[in-house]
């Protein structure tokens, strides 16, 4: 194959995750959706494949580095989620607890903003499908990046997605946490007034699989096991900073992503701190990338280009 440095890093990753899945799957003796995985694989196996075709040809490097970077991300995202289950069940006890009194401290009621939304159902159904588009916006990033020919800010999202994740799984292993909707009930009038993305049965059985950890896995049924920090504010940051300064592509990714922070904490049922847990990761997470990036990279930076981040994501 040809992978580029951060590419091979990556691909790295995604390897040494399956290898610590496979293990712990089968010392677990977990069933495994074999088909669901192998279908999940494919549509990350596929767009990597064609990338390293179009790379073979010596033509089309925009597509060449869209296809790559689209298949590692879906690899990583499957190698990643599987990687996070196989800390269940829970060898901490969780943090949410504190979690809740801080936001007592703020003033902050997650059953009480939702009551609040629900008077509202055309804006409590467009924060649902705001919160929706976390991933479709990463997608839509690495498509731009990739074809506007600034692959070192695409690298550069990469690693920072990858490290950000990982550095949260890390973070949640020690100190669990299942977010204000597996500790509060709704009405019943409540939940019937907007969709919502996670709900309280969705947070219960999140407690359920830190008690008891998991028999049966598929991507059918796989959850968002972490609440601090909140890794939909992550991709937002992410979304917002490598998205190229283009005002069109500014328009539309500042508004979803201001409006992605209420939709993070009325859709994801999330604490008012899991969002300065996100934000916080983001900031560790960010100038460590680009630190590993412009080490690995085989073409040195512009000179205009060091001085600031924003400027390596808009190049």
């Amino acid at each position: 194959m040809i992978l580029l440095p951060i590419e091979k890093l990556i691909f790295t990753i995604i390897t040494a995750l399956l290898v610590f899945d496979v293990f712990w799957i089968y010392q677990k003796s977990i069933y495994l959706d074999v088909g669901g995985y192998f279908f999940s694989a494919v549509m990350g196996l596929i767009p990597l494949a064609l990338g390293q075709f179009y790379r073979l040809r010596g033509r089309e490097a925009g597509l060449g580095d869209v296809l790559t970077a689209s298949g590692l991300y879906i690899l990583f995202t499957i190698a990643a989620s599987v990687f996070n289950y196989m800390f269940l069940p829970i060898s901490f006890e969780p943090i949410d607890e504190m979690l809740m009194r801080a936001d007592n401290a703020l003033g902050y009621s997650w059953p009480d903003i939702v009551t609040w939304i629900s008077q509202y159902p055309l804006v409590g159904t467009a924060l649902h499908y705001v919160y929706l588009t976390s991933l479709p916006q990463l997608l839509v990033t690495i498509i731009v990046l990739g074809f506007t020919g600034k692959r070192r800010a695409l690298h550069w999202f990469l690693l920072t997605g990858s490290i950000g994740a990982l550095l949260s799984i890390c973070f949640w292993i020690f100190f669990p946490t299942f977010g204000a909707k597996a500790y509060h009930d709704l009405t019943p009038e409540v939940i019937a007034a907007i969709p919502l993305a996670v709900d309280p049965a969705y947070g219960q059985e999140l407690m359920r699989l830190g008690r008891e950890g998991v028999a049966y896995l598929s991507p059918r049924n796989i959850l968002g096991l972490i609440g601090f920090p909140s890794f939909h504010i992550f991709m937002a940051l992410m979304s917002v900073f490598f998205v190229p300064r283009n005002t069109f592509f500014i328009a539309v990714f500042g508004t979803l992503n201001a409006l992605m922070l209420p939709a993070v904490l009325i859709q994801g049922g999330h604490h008012l701190v899991d969002i300065f847990g996100g934000t916080i990761c983001f900031a560790i997470t960010l100038p460590i990338s680009r630190y590993v990036v412009e080490r690995l990279d085989d073409k040195k930076m512009p000179a205009n280009l060091k001085s600031n981040g924003a400027e390596l994501a808009a190049d």
